[in-house]
């Protein structure tokens, strides 16, 4: 996996070539590793611990602490692999829903591992896709964070898990031979086109020293074409017992049984027992051979040739010589062993066969891919696994989701870290996603699909998914989409992965996230828009309050404008069957309280007055609100012309007289908490005062009322 070998933290903690300064001042660097993922917190300690308790006593001074991760950022061209298999992991995903829906053995059946095979081999073909694309010498805008031959690597890794552990249905007993032997020469081929082009080009090939290592390299690998072309070229050797001798190994190569050629298991180890049989009677032909006729001028031909009918005759002793001197690898040998020692070699009885060749032949430690092979050759799937995350978490993941239905890791979730063998490597590959702040759908797409653990941590990357809403807020079409309650841009995101996963204490809570940020920034039309979405009513009600204190910090002119922006929400809220009514109710009270105040600023005091009047008569206003709506009377009590009914002006007297009662009894805070807000430097007494000019108004306004009555 690709890790970053050095953290450049902004800003930085020491400049360049300056660490010295912070150690000379008693400090250093310090780093906390997370016990969930591959990350790290760096912070300044101070090197001395007495000094420390010093500096904690005499200063308040916040030190930063940054948080890295230790795993490079994807690049564009592993974000494109990491989200197209992200398709088909999906739908791996979803064909494990419906097996959890069938039969217990369902699972195992030929048309669920048929669909699971299909899936497996789409990875094998993306892989091999992205290995081409990255060997191309085309200019590109950034380097290859991972390179053509590591996506080789996966491919060969996943494509042998194939091989071997996902058979057509129906031949999982069969021999796995000529598999394997396709297998290998696809992904290490030899000997080289280069070879054979240089020998087909020479009169007489068997003068060259690399003819007879490619010849027995070609029957090696079953090439039967090129082994046939130049056994074919030893017509014109020297040697007559040579050319006698080619002649009839020629159509022994063009005939060796293939089990692909069979309709029946049957029919095919009849046919390798006969042809077995012809290549007994041609090393019987080649012993008949003197010593003097066995040699050419240039080699022992006897000898070489007894190598390559030694192979066909599936002496293991011989096969391995070959494949050293040949330079191969203990993968040759086995697949060579299930070709031509035991041709009816199965899956299942591979294991012992790799065990004895990789006594002699070990696996290169050095390459984690070699492990690899290795380990899925010898039948052990958990430590494939293990070298697997060394070399990529991704293989490493996608191999452990396939091999949990297929019974070849445990599902049971250890005690310890409370999730399986499967989740624990999904996990692991997830928060290398996350390395990537931009990738967290995916990220939790892979973390949900790994039982409670993988919930919680998804649903902790959801809460903390940056929501952009001011660059929302900047683009007039999704505010407009907002403000007509559509949920938009990275929240809209957010809740539909939370509908997909069922995670609706999650939504609410970003929603109420997102709302706190709004609040913060005053756009209160938007915050109230997703207390609506998240149904938090209770928040709701703290943005309404925060809406009311703007008429106390800022004034009504303000004030009215805030109110104003949330007023189109009412009918929307209204319209939903949830019992919310509390909240609603110090909605429409601030609506129609910046209403009223629109409309004295207009002058339109006949308005105003109606308004309110209805505030008060039909209870809209909490009555912490009385004294400040009454004190917001008193102009139109001063107006000219009569503009309340006298039983208003009873009424507006009898919420008066009720707050000085109920602050006589010790009810004060009930109905002055809010008039003593917007009294400056006062207290109950002031704002009582500030009632009595109300009841002055109120009694010089009886007193005009009677005498234009009179």
């Amino acid at each position: 996996m690709s890790t970053l070998e050095c953290l450049n933290l902004l800003p930085p903690l020491a400049d360049t070539g300056h660490f010295g300064e912070l150690v000379h001042s008693g400090q250093t660097i310090s780093t906390s590793t997370s016990p969930l993922n591959n990350s790290l917190a760096v912070f300044v300690t101070n090197t001395n611990s007495s000094r420390t308790e010093k500096l904690r006593s005499s200063s308040d001074e916040e030190q930063p602490i940054y948080f890295v991760n230790l795993d490079a950022v994807p690049s564009s061209e592993r974000r494109l692999f990491i989200s197209d298999t992200l398709i088909i992991f999906a739908a791996f995903q979803n064909l494990m829903k419906t097996a959890r829906l069938q039969e217990a053995d369902w699972i195992q059946s030929d048309q669920s591992l048929t669909m699971i095979r299909k899936l497996a081999i789409d990875y094998v073909n993306f892989i091999k896709e992205c290995w081409v694309h990255a060997s191309q010498p085309i200019p590109r805008l950034e380097p290859l964070q991972f390179s053509s031959d590591h996506y080789r690597t996966l491919y060969t890794c996943f494509s042998l898990f194939v091989v071997l552990y996902l058979p057509e249905p129906g031949y999982e007993r069969a021999p796995v031979g000529d598999e394997l032997m396709e297998w290998l020469n696809v992904h290490f081929i030899e000997p080289s086109t280069e070879e054979g082009d240089h020998l087909s080009a020479l009169d007489q090939p068997w003068e060259d020293e690399s003819f007879w290592p490619y010849l027995t390299r070609t029957i090696l690998r079953g090439l039967s074409k090129a082994s046939l072309f130049f056994l074919g070229v030893l017509a014109h050797h020297p040697s007559a017992e040579l050319r006698q001798l080619a002649s009839t190994l020629i159509p022994l190569v063009d005939s060796q049984p293939r089990l692909q050629n069979f309709t029946a298991e049957r029919d095919f180890a009849y046919a390798s027992r006969r042809w077995d049989d012809k290549v007994k009677a041609l090393r019987i032909e080649m012993d008949r051979v003197s010593e003097e006729d066995r040699y050419d001028d240039f080699d022992n031909w006897w000898d070489r040739l007894s190598d390559i009918v030694g192979i066909l005759e599936g002496r293991p002793e011989v096969i391995k010589r070959v494949c050293e001197e040949l330079g191969a690898d203990w993968k040759e040998v086995c697949v060579a062993w299930s070709i031509f020692i035991d041709s009816r070699l199965r899956r299942q009885d591979l294991p012992d066969i790799v065990s004895q060749v990789l006594d002699d032949l070990p696996p290169d430690p050095t390459s984690l891919e070699d492990m690899v092979h290795a380990a899925l050759f010898s039948g052990q799937p958990m430590q494939a696994l293990e070298h697997a995350a060394q070399l990529d978490r991704w293989l490493a993941a996608h191999l452990a989701d396939i091999m949990e239905p297929l019974s070849l890791i445990e599902p049971e979730i250890d005690e310890d870290s409370e999730v399986s063998t499967r989740d624990q490597y999904i996990l692991s590959y997830a928060e290398y996603l996350h390395s990537d702040p931009a990738l967290w759908r995916i990220t939790v797409d892979y973390m949900y699909s790994c039982g409670d653990v993988g919930k919680q941590r998804a649903d902790e990357v959801l809460v903390r998914v940056p929501l952009n809403l001011h660059e929302q807020t900047l683009d007039s079409n999704a505010e407009k989409r907002i403000r007509a309650g559509d949920v938009v841009g990275v929240l809209k995101d957010v809740n539909q992965t939370c509908f997909e996963y069922q995670r609706e204490a999650i939504r609410r809570t970003v929603c109420r996230i997102a709302t706190q940020t709004l609040v913060q920034e005053k756009d209160y039309a938007l915050a109230v828009s997703y207390c609506t979405s998240a149904e938090d009513w209770s928040g709701l009600g703290r943005v309404v309050d925060r809406v009311l204190d703007e008429y106390i910090s800022s004034g009504p002119h303000k004030f009215s404008q805030y109110a104003s922006a949330i007023a189109p929400t009412i009918q929307d809220i209204r319209a939903q069957s949830t019992p919310h009514g509390v909240f609603v109710h110090r909605l429409i009270f601030a609506v129609r309280y910046a209403y009223f105040h629109e409309l004295l600023e207009k002058q339109q005091y006949q308005n105003a007055a109606s308004e309110i009047m209805t505030i008060l008569e039909e209870a809209i206003a909490p009555k912490s609100w009385w004294a400040v709506v009454l004190c917001d009377v008193v102009p139109i009590l001063q107006y000219g012309p009569s503009l309340l009914s006298s039983q208003n002006a009873a009424l507006l007297l009898q919420r008066v007289e009720e707050i000085f009662i109920g602050t006589s009894q010790g009810s004060g805070d009930d109905y002055l908490s809010v008039l003593v807000r917007t009294t400056k430097h006062g207290g109950e007494k002031e704002a009582l005062d500030r009632l009595k000019a109300v009841r002055l108004a109120l009694a010089r306004y009886f007193t005009r009322d009677t005498l234009l009555n009179a």
